[in-house]
């Protein structure tokens, strides 16, 4: 018998994949267009420049972060057991945040001032609007094997606090007469400092909670979808014999040498079945199946 949830695990390796793509080669296309672009009329960090910028930083930081999780999913692809390390999801969640940031600051503060044709086009296109929005929608919806704990979470304030101590430094301590940065984003001369902080720190904690909600929902809907399946098909059956079925089944049908043991869909299996097998019995089961000529 087939790993009920297989087909529904490799649609969500495939578009965590194609999702994953489309954001570090949005990263890379932006980046190289303010690289290369040595003037700007409306915006004064191009070229080397560049790198200044929070929007970039941030974006750079999303394109690593997805680059990350390219591998996992082929490998997902190829075994049909796609699970990301606690790690990567931990990662994704602090870089998703900086993007989400620079998403409704370029939306709701730049855009009204600047203008919304400005701010979202070039490579603001793809660094302003298409990278955060991709980055969400993957990070909520596709990437969701880890439930992210609270403390976990608070790890993505460290980036916003990092730049924001390092903007406050170039732009009024040092100051761009002694080789700082000039107040290009107007926080600490267009308004006052404390009013910017008031409203960028609060909002960066907005962002991470409602990402941290987003993503474990669709975590835990993923997994009360998938127990519907192990809960159809496998109760009342004889575990033991599910557990080596679905290990010749995966051999043969994945056809390859390197053995990855699905042990969270094992345990789903046990939850669902009312057989009170050990997990750990239930992973040496599959195992010894795997290797049986």
């Amino acid at each position: 018998m087939k790993d009920p949830a297989i087909k529904s695990n490799r649609m969500q390796c495939l578009f965590a994949l194609i999702s994953a793509s489309i954001v570090a080669a949005c990263v890379c296309v932006g980046v190289t267009m303010n690289l290369v672009t040595l003037y700007d009329e409306n915006f004064d960090h191009m070229g080397i420049r560049t790198f200044c910028m929070f929007t970039v930083d941030s974006n750079i930081l999303a394109g690593l972060t997805m680059l990350l999780c390219i591998p996992y999913t082929v490998d997902g692809l190829r075994t049909g057991y796609y699970h990301l390390p606690d790690w990567v999801v931990v990662m994704m969640h602090i870089a998703v945040t900086a993007v989400s940031l620079t998403f409704l600051v370029s939306l709701f503060i730049l855009a009204p001032i600047k203008g919304f044709m400005l701010i979202f086009s070039g490579s603001r296109f793809f660094l302003h609007g298409v990278c955060p929005v991709l980055c969400i929608v993957a990070f909520c919806c596709f990437i969701n094997s880890h439930l992210l704990r609270l403390k976990e979470s608070l790890l993505a304030l460290i980036p916003v606090a990092v730049y924001a101590v390092v903007y406050l430094v170039m732009v009024v301590f040092i100051g761009e007469e002694h080789g700082g940065w000039n107040d290009f984003y107007g926080f600490a001369t267009r308004v006052p400092i404390w009013v910017s902080l008031l409203v960028i720190l609060p909002l960066t904690f907005g962002i991470v909670m409602l990402l941290r909600l987003g993503h474990n929902k669709c975590c835990l809907l993923r997994r009360s979808k998938d127990a519907e399946l192990y809960r159809a098909a496998y109760s009342g059956a004889d575990l033991n014999e599910v557990v080596e079925n679905m290990a010749r089944s995966h051999k043969k049908e994945l056809k390859t040498n390197n053995i990855v043991i699905p042990a969270q869909t094992i345990g789903y299996m046990i939850q669902n079945s009312g057989d009170d097998m050990d997990p750990a019995e239930g992973c040496r089961r599959y195992l010894e199946a795997y290797l049986k000529e």
